[in-house]
């Protein structure tokens, strides 16, 4: 849980890169590498990432939401662009609009009280969760995973250096 809102913003800005670049490696063509058929597809998944940030105004945040729609566009340079905006504006939305005393608060979500805190820890790992779906995702399409928390297989193979397996 954070407790101090300089902490959440260190955390976000590291971990909303992550997923930018991430999300930048997508072409439109891998928005539709399906996990197996009948379920999410690469674009739904990098969609839900946009929208699930406009979730946090459940909390009593106030931020524009994501343009768009509820359907996966089929743009992911659009798809790219919307996660940077949205994302910036939670950002300030959480600046601006609480202070340290409010991640002490709780919401409650589901008949379950959510510390305001707590509820943005859990954002900054439900980014990481989908980003880790949507890297496996990528390799089955065919794209280059870019390194996430550290570096790819391709990544030590380019630099001569023999991947472990």
């Amino acid at each position: 849980m954070f407790t101090k809102i300089e902490d959440f913003v260190a955390a976000w800005a590291s971990e909303a890169e992550l997923t930018a670049t991430v999300l930048d490696a997508l072409t439109d063509a891998s928005l539709g590498q399906e996990v197996i058929e009948g379920r999410r597809m690469l674009g739904q998944i990098a969609w839900h990432l946009v929208q699930s940030l406009h979730y946090m105004t459940a909390l009593g945040l106030t931020f524009e939401a994501p343009s768009g729609g509820e359907e996966a566009p089929d743009s992911a340079a659009f798809i790219a662009s919307e996660y940077r905006r949205v994302s910036k504006n939670l950002l300030n939305a959480v600046r601006t609009q609480w202070n340290d005393e409010s991640l002490r608060e709780s919401v409650m979500i589901h008949e379950e009280a959510w510390q305001n805190g707590g509820s943005l820890r859990y954002t900054v790992m439900h980014q990481a969760h989908h980003r880790g779906q949507m890297t496996v995702l990528m390799r089955q399409a065919g794209l280059r995973v870019p390194d996430v928390y550290g570096p790819t297989y391709d990544t030590w193979a380019e630099k001569g250096i023999a991947p472990l397996i």
